[in-house]
């Protein structure tokens, strides 16, 4: 299956119906909102039958039309601008529905992931954060607090976790001058990606170190440059990154990580937790 959907549109249209051409020329021309549009949605705003959407859809290849719309939203998430996401969201979301909307759409996509991720990527990310010298972990925009979580929670299992700071590129590439072999770069990435990441990436990639890129899909930046890719679904509902899927992920690394080292952990909380209450650090809740 041609990876661009729009492509594969214009190429095949000789042989459409007179409904299938009216469909074409619509999602040429709106494929922001089609890939938002129900079957029944995109067959209405055309002036076709559901039946006929459908038709089109198996007419290039596809098994359905969720598939189709599934490949639309995959070849645009990169691409659209904020105002065209929220302009596409009123074509799937309405004032009334939003929350069940939202997070129904989150829990496709923790199951999405759930089925696609590859364990043995997992399991090798998790054998270089364990193994590694130092750990390097970088995000932009959005993406900042998965890093946050992350590093926050490895540098309570172990040491020489380091957060680069997001300030400026110069600043980034400062922190990362002592990189190199025997130590790991974590990397996070979602659309629209940020144009930084993947140049840090490359920069402690350069430098000898192994690479972690915690992302979407094939589409990203990250996909062929960085030494494991690991995806999680995050296709927005209007203007907001969903980081849902993302966030779950990071869970499973951390709580994964700190499952090799058992006794550690144990006993890192246990000195804590002494910590914590000496200096008073929580509020004592009767229950």
């Amino acid at each position: 299956m041609d990876k661009d959907i729009l492509t594969l549109i214009s190429r095949d249209n000789s042989g459409f119906s007179k409904g299938q051409r009216l469909i074409a020329k619509y999602i040429l021309e709106n494929y922001d909102k089609a890939a938002f549009m129900t079957a029944g949605k995109l067959g209405k705003t055309v002036g076709v039958s559901e039946s006929t959407v459908v038709r089109f859809a198996a007419e290039l290849g596809f098994d359905g039309y969720p598939g189709m719309r599934k490949a639309l939203q995959e070849m645009i998430r990169s691409r659209l601008t904020s105002v065209q996401r929220i302009e596409a969201a009123k074509d799937m979301l309405d004032d009334r529905n939003i929350l069940k909307a939202v997070l129904s759409d989150d829990i496709d996509k923790l199951q999405n992931t759930l089925e696609e991720i590859d364990q043995q990527s997992f399991d090798q990310a998790v054998d270089q954060i364990v193994g590694a010298r130092e750990i390097y972990i970088f995000a932009s925009r959005t993406s900042r607090s998965l890093a946050d979580f992350l590093a926050y929670y490895l540098g309570l299992i172990r040491a020489g976790v380091h957060l680069v700071d997001d300030n400026s590129a110069a600043e980034a590439y400062e922190q990362l001058l002592r990189i190199g072999p025997g130590d790991l770069f974590i990397g996070f990435t979602f659309p629209r990606y940020s144009s930084r990441s993947a140049k840090i990436m490359g920069f402690a990639k350069d430098r000898g170190a192994a690479t972690v890129g915690l992302t979407d899909s094939e589409s990203s930046p990250f996909y062929g440059m960085a030494d494991i890719c690991l995806f999680a679904k995050s296709e927005m509902v209007s203007f907001v990154d969903s980081l849902v899927a993302p966030m779950s992920l990071v869970n499973a690394i951390v709580i994964a990580v700190g499952a090799r080292s058992r006794e550690a952990l144990s006993d890192t909380f246990k000195k804590l937790e002494q910590v914590w209450s000496d200096y008073k650090v929580f509020e004592n809740v009767d229950v």
